[in-house]
């Protein structure tokens, strides 16, 4: 049941899909009867009255829409085959290993997991993938990734660095959160004298905080050349964290989870703090969730916050074809008496541009404007109704197959032939 993956991309040509309700992505709402061009793996033009280039493979999406594929905002996906087998899983080193920040998830993701195909399918096109802490509040460097069927997953290596706060930041660091402040701060702290004189640091010693690959991993941090995505809940952990900005004005925050985000909206967003929250956290399943509820992401949309869908510690391995499904329930939840959601254009940029955004990716991914790359999906309906589901798609400007395990045992066993079936189930 293996999947063979290409060992480069086809050639991207020029491709215009004509007719179709355009959604871009940007939180502008649909245009019906768009056409959207594609040439050498970029977009060059979406919208109403585009024309259509000379010698363009012309196709007809009318009935039909078209729109940018869903950037997963927080996965794991590419690091995981089979979750409780740990050899095929790496999302996380052990407690033996000496490093933290140092550790770069790029080898780890492997394009041939099964989730890889199911997600691509399910319209996913990039995702922003993250390592899991081990004994330090600092997990390593994560990557953005695209769910292509070929060998080259990795869009950008070392695309950001991930911290645990909170509870679980709580836990690795010894058990208290000011615990977990004070390895935060001192980990800023060790990384600027190791910018200042690498060959003057002291990492060997014992009674070092950072060995030195540790330490010259957080300097693009310290500069903000590299986002720190920051996992809290809790409205006090919140709080904390943007004060942290007076003392490493550089840094540029980046906030995931935030189940309470809602309760210190005004506070992110006078801060100008980027937001990759979780959709359906309404439950208080923790200490640091009591005032979790579903009106979380309009709220704080609606106190003027950059937020957008991401997936943390909800299957964020395997399933983040979940993406629209989530995005659908933002709209929806404006039908409900006294709660808050997002229009249409607004969820669907919470889960394409809005991801691309918080990593300063905007001008590469997660739209349909003109200069991006061309990951498009063509849908059978409106992309956020789960009777939608993906027809074509398109990475980079190549079309990629539509299939999976899933889709495999679908066919096979839909339609079942001799030897399909055990023996035991043949009359």
């Amino acid at each position: 049941m293996a999947l063979g993956l290409l060992s480069s991309p086809t050639f991207a040509q020029t491709v215009a899909l004509t007719g179709g309700t355009v959604a871009l992505g940007d939180g502008s709402a649909p245009i019906e009867g768009g056409t959207v061009v594609i040439r050498d793996g970029r977009i060059v033009a979406a919208g109403r009255g585009v024309a259509v280039p000379a010698g363009a493979q012309t196709i007809d999406a009318s009935g039909k829409w078209v729109a940018p594929g869903f950037v997963a905002g927080f996965t794991r996906l590419g690091l995981v085959e089979v979750d409780a087998v740990d050899a095929a899983n790496d999302t996380r080193a052990g407690a033996r290993s000496p490093y933290s920040s140092a550790i770069d998830i790029e080898p780890g993701i492997n394009p041939a997991v099964a989730a890889m195909a199911v997600s691509r399918v399910g319209g996913v096109t990039r995702a922003i993938v993250a390592p899991a802490t081990a004994n330090m509040i600092f997990a390593g460097q994560g990557a953005v990734i695209d769910t292509g069927a070929d060998v080259n997953a990795v869009t950008v290596p070392r695309a950001f660095q991930f911290v645990e706060l909170g509870e679980e930041g709580a836990d690795n660091a010894g058990g208290s959160r000011p615990a977990a402040f004070v390895q935060l701060r001192a980990s800023l702290e060790a990384a600027q004298r190791y910018a200042r004189n690498p060959a003057g640091y002291d990492g060997d010693s014992r009674d070092s905080l950072l060995n030195r690959a540790d330490a010259a991993a957080l300097v693009p941090v310290i500069n903000g050349r590299m986002p720190l995505l920051v996992h809290v809940e809790g409205a006090n952990d919140i709080r904390n964290v943007l004060r942290l900005r007076r003392e490493f004005p550089a840094v540029k925050l980046v906030l995931v989870g935030a189940a309470e985000g809602w309760l210190v909206a005004r506070e992110i967003a006078a801060a100008g703090v980027p937001v990759i929250a979780s959709a359906l956290a309404d439950l208080p399943s923790s200490f640091e969730r009591v005032a979790a509820t579903q009106s979380n992401i309009g709220r704080m949309k609606a106190a003027g916050v950059r937020v957008s869908v991401g997936m943390i510690d909800d299957n964020d391995a395997m399933q983040a074809r979940y993406s629209p499904q989530y995005a659908g329930n933002l709209v929806a939840l404006n039908k409900v008496p006294g709660a808050t959601g997002l229009q249409w254009g607004e969820a669907l940029a919470a889960i394409t541009s809005g991801p691309a955004d918080a990593l300063g990716m905007g001008n590469e991914i997660g739209s349909l404007r003109p200069g991006r790359r061309a990951d498009v999906v063509l849908w059978s309906g409106d992309p956020l109704e789960l009777t939608s589901h993906a027809e074509r798609v398109w990475i980079d400007g190549v079309e990629q197959p539509m299939v999976s395990r899933q889709t495999k045992l679908r066919d096979r066993y839909a339609r079942p032939h001799e030897g399909d079936l055990p023996k035991t189930y043949e009359r």
